[in-house]
């Protein structure tokens, strides 16, 4: 995709993309993507806040987390292996969809019945399975985006998705903290539970999409076959581990062929464009708290005024990766996030208000929308659709680990120091991923635009 595409000769033809059925369709799957997140996040942050227990030990919480960021070690069975039944009645990524949806609601069922105070193992336990759950969702939903459509498409469906996941976060935000402060946190999750229907109900409606295999991936596929001897698969053994080669070595061998060194320069980046972003929100309702606002007022300006932001955020994102590629508009983005963290540091400091915390939340939902559009549409043009799935999901496990375990600690600095200091360090977290954007923008520039890493 290059902005001499005929397509996008003119911001008319850019909005008529957000027409077209399947990326219409991302809106609910982005829904059922999102809900369960905050769940396990940021929501169950404010909840054991609320009833009293140690930030140090909501920090240590956000560990559970970290099974977003792992889940390329399952990525590989999803991409191969076919569910009995499932499979055969709905197909390869629906067939997963439904039974990772299926796993969610059991989780957060199983967190509405516990108590935090006397069971907060058990909680921390059901909390996993939702992430689990959460995280295999992900990577057929996922997976499920870049085969539907072509890739000139992927900016507009990563806008769509956006969008159906960020109406999830403000259920999942906004609308837990008004049924918490209405009736109780136990009662939040059980109709937090009920709402994966959506996901459910859009899983059986959806059709499958193309399973593309090019003839380059199979030879590489019988390449390394050959060279650990198992090309016959003469034994249950050899067949064995001739299948873990085509589906765990086979995606991660055909990604540095195709990148070349650059590889690792995209890889250093994909671990780093999220990480001020996602440190800063372990912490972030615990701050709204500690300031003083209650949980309606969090969940109007956070939630509800932060929601719109963030759609107008990632609409513009969608169409500037559709205009003029993928790296410019990644830039942008990595430079709004570290300075909308920036902002954060002035309200920690400044006398607490509801208008100094709009015009905060506004920069910061604008920027992240901003970010998260033209990050996803730069992921989704790195993988190979023969092995969707899986490159997919390392990516997005790169994307979300580093910050997974550096944002367990957050609780720790905010106690041993205060918010701004925090704030600021979350900050200055986010420089490496505009250093490295800015190196592939070089690159480019001095190289033709459709080489690897490139727009």
């Amino acid at each position: 995709m290059t902005r001499k595409d005929p397509i996008f000769k003119n911001w008319r033809e850019l909005l008529y993309i957000y027409r077209q059925p399947r990326v219409l369709g991302m809106i609910s799957l982005g829904f059922s993507a999102g809900l369960p997140f905050l769940l396990v996040f940021s929501t169950l942050s404010a909840w054991l806040r609320d009833i009293g227990i140690a930030r140090t030990t909501i920090g240590f919480f956000s560990w559970v987390g970290i099974t977003y960021s792992i889940k390329f070690f399952w990525a590989p069975v999803i991409d191969r292996l076919p569910l009995p039944g499932l499979t055969t009645w709905l197909g390869k990524r629906r067939g997963w969809m439904l039974t990772a949806q299926c796993t969610i609601v059991l989780g957060l069922a199983g967190m509405a019945l516990t108590d935090p105070h006397s069971e907060l193992t058990q909680l921390a336990v059901f909390a996993l399975l939702v992430a689990f759950g959460s995280a295999t969702q992900d990577i057929s939903v996922d997976a499920y985006r870049i085969e539907a459509v072509a890739q000139r498409l992927q900016g507009a469906m990563a806008a769509t998705y956006v969008f159906g996941y960020r109406v999830a976060l403000l259920v999942a935000g906004a609308g837990a903290f008004y049924m918490a402060e209405a009736w109780s946190w136990s009662t939040t999750y059980l109709v937090m539970a009920a709402l994966m229907g959506v996901g459910i109900t859009t899983t059986l409606i959806i059709r499958e999409p193309e399973h593309i295999s090019d003839q380059r991936t199979r030879e590489l596929e019988e390449r390394l076959e050959r060279s650990i001897g198992v090309q016959e698969k003469s034994t249950v053994f050899a067949r064995l581990i001739a299948w873990f080669t085509d589906a765990v070595g086979s995606p991660f061998v055909e990604f540095f062929q195709r990148n070349g060194t650059l590889a690792i320069v995209i890889l250093l980046l994909v671990s780093t464009y999220k990480i001020s972003d996602i440190t800063m929100g372990v912490m972030a309702n615990p701050f709204y708290l500690d300031l003083g606002f209650n949980k309606t007022e969090i969940a109007n300006v956070t939630k509800i005024f932060g929601f719109f932001m963030t759609i107008a955020g990632a609409a513009l994102g969608g169409l500037l990766v559709l205009r003029y590629g993928m790296l410019r508009p990644l830039l942008v983005g990595a430079i709004l996030v570290m300075s909308t963290n920036l902002l954060f540091v002035w309200l920690a400091v400044s006398e607490p208000g509801l208008i100094s915390l709009a015009i905060v939340i506004s920069a910061d939902n604008l920027g992240g929308g901003f970010a998260t559009s033209a990050f996803i549409a730069y992921l989704s043009s790195l993988t190979n659709t023969a092995y969707t799935a899986t490159q997919y999901a390392l990516f997005s496990s790169l994307m979300t680990l580093p910050a997974k375990f550096i944002g367990g600690f957050s609780g720790w600095v905010v106690d041993t120091s205060d918010y701004a200091t925090f704030f600021l360090y979350t900050a200055l977290l986010g420089l490496p991923a505009i250093l490295l954007v800015l190196y592939l923008i070089r690159r480019q520039d001095e190289q033709s635009p459709d080489a690897p890493g490139m727009d």
